[in-house]
């Protein structure tokens, strides 16, 4: 196109010759033309460019997140990023390492003995007491799971012996990883008071993420959506339910973990598997609703065979939360609500029955002592019909009825008898962790 604009010159040139005008081309104005020909071949070259480039610059000036990066498994490319190497709080997104080093030490079934220290923190915590005994698995499954932050101090204790000496080890295994932009300062997540510098990005947590699903038992443990568990000593049951909606809001999803505080804001790493397909998501401080926005960002990442800014930027461009979910992803959460309904029950006597082992002799003591009760009211009534002063006839059926009253009884006492296990179980131990942080 650049010779054709030359060559146009040139013809110009000799027709305005041939019009007596030389005066103009000898003064040394044809270069200057010249020079603007080619400048207006340029901008028409690479305008356009430059305007997609605006384009999508426009578009992740408008998603309500400060970070975040959406890859499948498999690819180099991410589908979309922004701001993937900017420093921030990662919340306890922290727990993904802390809970991959307690897999690979190979100490899982150790009991580990909770301390004070561990015990001394904030919310959201599992519960646990000085000198309770919970194997590490639990552990892993109480911080994973239900984000519990003693559960993440009593494992960096046990593992290394003192919190310092762990979060040295995390920062080391976070090199070897290669997150290179992230500092850790405890095993939990907080970034505020003695704690404050615990930073990440979005990319190192993306590598954190990639590494870790390689392991079968952190995937295992990432996408239950509660961990039931006993206390080794005292065999009190709990049951930590997770803090990420998404599982239940969105078939596709397998995990993984769920951040919030004040300076971090809601955090989110998720991952979602479908037709051989493993899209990862890491958001950072989303100022909307994380899990309507997740659903959309899968879907699209699903539809799309390539990276397209364009197809992200409807997700943001529309209301938060107005896109629905697809009629194939309703059809499927239906069919998910009816199996945790069929399995309702199953967990319920599950619990029951761990409760009744770790209730106390009292409550079974009191259960005796109500069928003794109910015999003495049977005994009450056949003296108080002996001693009756009614006719032979009316002692005899009096006696009668009372015989068909205590075979009543009998019979109604039966039940109580021989579903003493029930009555027993009427107050079971259970503890239900039900913390809204994290």
């Amino acid at each position: 196109m650049t010779d054709k604009l030359l060559i146009f010159g040139i013809l110009l040139q000799r027709k305005q010759t041939s019009n007596s005008r030389p005066q103009l081309f000898s003064s040394g104005l044809f270069p200057f033309r010249v020079f603007l020909i080619l400048l207006f071949a340029s901008t028409m070259l690479f305008s356009s460019p430059l305007h997609a480039q605006t384009r999508d610059e426009e578009l992740q000036s408008q998603v309500p997140i400060s970070s975040y990066i959406v890859k499948e498994r498999g690819r180099s490319a991410p589908l979309m990023a922004k701001d993937i190497e900017r420093a921030v709080s990662p919340a306890s997104l922290t727990k993904i390492l802390t809970c991959i080093m307690a897999i690979e030490s190979g100490r899982l079934e150790e009991n580990v003995v909770i301390t004070k220290e561990a015990t001394m923190v904030e919310p959201s915590k599992a519960g646990f007491y000085q000198g309770d005994k919970i194997r590490l698995i639990d552990l892993v499954k109480a911080a994973l799971v239900n984000s519990s932050n003693d559960a993440a101090f009593a494992i960096a204790i046990h593992l290394s012996g003192n919190v310092n000496s762990f979060v040295a080890a995390m920062n080391y295994r976070a090199h070897r990883i290669g997150m290179r932009n992230s500092r850790f300062t405890n095993p939990a997540g907080f970034d505020n008071g003695i704690y404050t510098g615990n930073i990440s990005t979005a990319e190192d947590l993306l590598r954190l993420t990639e590494y870790a699903v390689k392991n079968p038992l952190f995937n295992q443990v990432a996408r239950l959506e509660e961990a039931v568990f006993m206390e080794q000593t005292t065999h009190k049951l709990y049951c930590l339910k997770t803090h990420n909606k998404l599982l239940d809001k969105y078939p596709y999803a397998v995990g993984i973990k769920t951040g919030y505080t004040t300076r971090a804001g809601k955090c989110l790493i998720a991952r979602a598997v479908k037709d051989n397909h493993d899209i990862l998501l890491v958001m950072l401080n989303a100022k909307t609703d994380r899990w309507n926005i997740a659903v959309d960002i899968f879907d699209t990442a699903f539809s799309s065979s390539q990276p397209n800014p364009e197809l992200f930027g409807r997700i943001f461009r529309s209301e938060s939360g107005s896109a629905g979910v697809p009629l194939k992803a309703s059809v499927a959460m239906v069919d998910k609500r009816e199996h945790k309904r069929m399995t309702a029950s199953h967990k319920l006597t599950r619990r029951l029955i761990a409760g009744f082992r770790s209730s106390s002799t009292r409550t079974k003591h009191h259960a005796i002592a109500e069928l003794r009760a109910s015999g003495n009211s049977k005994r009450h009534l056949v003296t108080r019909l002996k001693n009756s002063r009614s006719s032979n006839s009316h002692l005899l059926a009096g006696l009668k009825h009372g015989h068909r009253v205590r075979n009543h009884e009998v019979v109604s006492s039966k039940p109580i008898r021989k579903n003493r296990r029930r009555v027993a179980m009427a107050c079971p131990q259970v503890i239900i962790n039900k913390s809204s942080l994290s």
